[in-house]
């Protein structure tokens, strides 16, 4: 598979979102419909396991309550 780079603004546009679109239309027109299938599935799970560690590092107990303790949210591209 094709390496391919995608370099997204630190301030997230709407050119942002059309290079989403084209790089996942370049990593995924080539493939069946089950090496699609897996693409996606593998993506999906990696995005869940991060949102697990993401809920349990902030989620606080406090006297027996659960509190989520509310973190600003910074999106970073790789170098």
């Amino acid at each position: 598979m094709k390496e391919i780079k995608l370099n997204i603004s630190p301030n997230f546009t709407l050119e942002d979102i059309r290079k989403i679109r084209d790089y996942d239309y370049e990593m995924t027109k080539n493939m069946t419909r089950e090496e699609r299938s897996a693409y996606y599935d593998k993506i999906c799970k990696e995005a869940m396991d991060k949102f697990r560690q993401f809920k349990e590092k902030y989620v606080l107990e406090e006297k027996g309550t659960l509190v989520a303790a509310e973190q600003p949210f910074e999106y970073k591209t790789k170098n």
